[in-house]
């Protein structure tokens, strides 16, 4: 199968992507395998240079953890606790195999489904990846396995991705995996299936044709990757599946061109994003701003920082939608709604501060704003003006 068969793509602009590493590309029935992980590590770091962030969802775990105890055989020790073993075991030897091949610095980040259920761990997270992509890291990202019910079992992830692309408001969500893409057809059993270049809705009959898991050595197949792209889809962000064993598709990522499957959205991210925040629950709170903080929010799409808050009204824990308003004429107008950093009882003590006391008046800091602008939707643009 060559990857030719798949006519060249080109991808729409993206500043933020997921990528997602099968258990194929990085790990066999010995272990971990180098094989493609070098190339996979040099467009990936190659990406970050042209100015784009990066977040690697890796799996391998499991495999090397078996390689570690010697025990090549995927079918044996599959019970869950023996599984979550393996992959403590094998977690290490994860990391380290992209420390290799990485030009940034690599930071491991284990998550649970639980992580991105729970509203205060859930911003907890999306404030440490948000962090190390600020330090110009690669967060290696794989779910808990040592500690997860029903992850290994259930779970795979391809999802994770699509979770962690969502947590992170990502562009773009990358499958690499050891096919060239979708087919209308298994290629390993039919050599007349034919590519897939294009998905602009994911059909029962698609479904159908995806079949089951992949590899002996990972849980996932292409119809775990179906379930990730309509996750994805759903908050707007592309997917695509490509070869990750082919020189040729992973050059051709780097210069925004696609030699696999793309998968559209159903809406816009934007569109999907407002259309989440401005459907929450009423607002908890309202945080009342000055002039100029209102200006920046509407027409520069600024973060709210609490130099420009000038009162806090209503109860709200940290993560609630709160509403931003400001004196218009005598009037309290609402400017947009947000996903506030900090608890009402902390906002009251941060009215007018520099975000660079805000370690200074708490103790603490969870971010430099109290609502940042990815979490922000306009309620009325032209309020500000």
């Amino acid at each position: 199968m060559k990857t030719a068969r798949f006519k060249v793509q080109r991808l729409p602009p993206w500043r933020r992507a997921v990528i997602k590493v099968g258990s194929s590309l990085v790990a066999g029935d010995s272990g971990l395998s180098t094989r493609y992980a070098s190339a996979i590590g040099l467009a990936v770091s190659r990406l970050i240079a042209s100015g784009h962030e990066v977040l690697l969802v890796s799996s391998g775990a499991v495999a090397a953890g078996r390689a570690v105890l010697g025990s090549a055989d995927p079918k044996t020790s599959n019970a869950l606790p023996a599984r979550q073993a393996l992959a403590a075991l094998g977690q290490v030897g994860v990391v380290a195999l992209w420390q290799r091949f990485f030009d940034q610095p690599v930071a491991q980040v284990l998550l649970t489904h639980d992580d991105l259920r729970n509203r205060r761990r859930y911003l907890n997270a999306r404030a440490t990846l948000r962090g190390l992509l600020a330090l110009g890291a690669v967060p290696v990202i794989n779910e808990n396995d040592t500690v997860a019910v029903d992850e290994l079992k259930l779970g795979d992830n391809d999802n994770l991705a699509a979770h962690v692309a969502i947590l992170m408001q990502a562009d773009l969500l990358v499958l690499l995996s050891d096919v060239d893409g979708l087919f209308d057809r298994d290629p390993r059993r039919d050599a007349q299936a034919q590519p897939i270049l294009r998905v602009r809705r994911i059909t029962p009959a698609l479904r159908a044709a995806a079949g089951g898991a992949g590899s002996n050595v990972g849980t996932g197949g292409m119809a775990t990757k179906l379930d990730a792209a309509a996750r994805a889809g759903e908050a707007g962000i592309t997917t695509v599946v490509i070869n990750g064993t082919s020189h040729v598709a992973l050059e051709a990522l780097q210069t925004n061109r696609l030699i696999g499957t793309r998968f559209d959205h159903p809406r816009s991210r934007v569109a999907a994003r407002k259309t989440w925040l401005k459907n929450l629950p009423p607002a908890a709170g309202r945080l009342q701003v000055d002039s100029g903080a209102a200006k920046a929010i509407a027409e520069r799409g600024a973060s709210l920082l609490p130099r420009g808050l000038v009162a806090v009204h209503g109860e709200f824990a940290r993560g609630d939608a709160v509403q931003v308003t400001y004196i218009k004429r005598g009037v309290e107008v609402a400017v947009a709604r947000g996903l506030c950093q900090y608890n009402a009882s902390e906002c009251n003590r941060l009215i007018g501060t520099r975000s660079d006391e805000i370690g200074v008046r708490l103790g603490y800091a969870y971010t430099p704003e109290l609502v940042h602008r990815d979490d922000l939707v306009l309620l009325n643009p032209r309020s500000a003006t």
